[in-house]
């Protein structure tokens, strides 16, 4: 091969490539528009991370902002059919990747920058790993790890109470409060900006659910509603899996054997075909399932460091659960006054769902026990007749009418 002067500057640049990817964060650049939504993919610098996020209607600084907030192992795209609805509306309409999904960046979860990140630093009274060099100002230390004797519900409909253990067992830096605070900074640096006494309305799917809600919890001050599309309620949860004692042994030594070995097993299920399979179970509605769709979830799914987040998240049998935060917004919503800080819920779900227990999600009602619906935190649930669990995927014709009622109801409040 004929060396020149433009080789050596592109095999230059790779081995830099290389060498920052092992020191700093893996980042995957996104192509320059979504095939998906047709958007220009767009960089958010977060705590020295690349953050990618797509947006409708920018120019328009006075409408009002939604975040949608996506579910596991997927990112921005999969809102393909909602950003372009609420677009058309007149909405301002921001979709952003997750930490580890999508096209933002993967930091290696021993690393010290994902350290330096992670959402649990500094959050538990329990917590001295950082002792007293850290300032006032970063401590926030507001609760225990372990939540004790709360309140969840059951896939018959009705209650139990339980410990939750609220951190992650590897220290990893992908969990929901890590999450929470980058779309928290995210609506303060980009959607708010010029618009300081506005509030957005998050919109998120599956277990986008809990890192929209603890955003709410952290920063109540930015967001003025929730419309839940599939809550998810982790069935590996530690909370959650029967006779724990016995089974999380075994459930950890699967997760472990994953982490350390798991490579193999990932590269033969990350192939279209099987993608495609694997989407079937949660899609009610198959023919929804299109390339397009597999396209543009599998292929960040192909980039440097997205296994090691997709094992560290299937190792993260812990963090907070749905009806925990709720209870803590009705609480929120008590001390405050008047009605500053309330943040009310809407919650739709498909009848075909086979991830999310319809009794369950039905049982989301009963959290708040005044009869006055403007009281109440939770304010409506809707079963979605025929539908899997991504509603907004499958049946947009179903969500988008119920999302825009919401819309209108939040953001008049603001």
């Amino acid at each position: 091969m004929h060396f020149s002067y433009k080789n050596g500057l592109q095999a230059f640049s790779t081995v830099i490539a290389l060498v920052a990817g092992s020191t700093f964060a893996f980042h995957t650049a996104p192509p320059v528009t979504s095939p998906a939504t047709g958007l220009p993919n767009q960089i958010f610098e977060w705590r020295n991370q690349k953050i990618r996020y797509q947006v409708i209607n920018p120019e328009k600084s006075n409408a009002d902002s939604v975040v949608l907030v996506h579910g596991l192992f997927v990112n921005s795209d999969h809102w393909r059919k909602t950003i372009q609805e609420l677009g058309g509306k007149g909405y301002r309409v921001y979709a952003l990747d997750l930490l580890g999904s999508g096209y933002s960046s993967k930091p290696a979860r021993d690393s010290k920058e994902a350290k330096e990140l992670n959402g649990e630093n500094f959050r538990f009274l329990d917590d001295d790993t950082f002792g007293n060099e850290v300032s006032k100002e970063m401590k926030k230390k507001t609760m225990t790890s372990i939540a004790k004797e709360i309140e969840l519900g059951t896939a018959s409909g009705n209650t139990r109470t339980a410990d939750v253990d609220l951190r992650h067992p590897l220290q990893s830096c992908y969990n929901f409060y890590t999450w929470a605070e980058q779309i928290s900074d995210f609506t303060k640096a980009v959607v708010h900006t010029d618009r300081s006494q506005q509030k957005t309305t998050l919109v998120c799917n599956s277990i986008g659910t809990i890192s929209s809600l603890q955003a709410t919890l952290d920063t109540p001050e930015l967001f003025n509603g929730v419309f839940v599309v599939s809550p998810n309620f982790r069935e590996l949860h530690v909370a959650e899996v029967p006779l724990p004692g016995l089974a999380m042994p075994v459930i950890r030594t699967i997760q472990k054997t994953l982490r350390d070995k798991g490579q193999g097993l990932f590269d033969a299920l990350a192939k279209p075909g099987t993608v495609k399979q694997i989407l079937m179970e949660p899609y009610a509605i198959q023919k929804e399932v299109d390339d397009e769709l597999v396209d543009v979830l599998l292929t960040p799914l192909l980039s440097t460091g997205a296994s090691d987040v997709v094992f560290d998240t299937l190792s993260y049998s812990a963090g907070p659960l749905p009806e925990q935060q709720l209870a803590e917004l009705r609480s929120l919503s008590m001390q405050s006054e008047g009605v500053k800080h309330k943040c009310p819920v809407w919650v739709c779900y498909g009848t075909k769902d086979p991830w999310t227990p319809a009794a369950r999600v039905e049982g989301l009602m009963n959290l708040d026990f005044n009869s006055n619906t403007e009281d109440r935190i939770v304010e409506k649930v809707v079963a979605l007749e025929g539908v899997g669990h991504c509603p907004h995927d499958e049946a947009p014709h179903l969500v988008n009418p119920l999302l825009l009622q919401f819309l209108e109801r939040v953001q008049s409040k603001n």
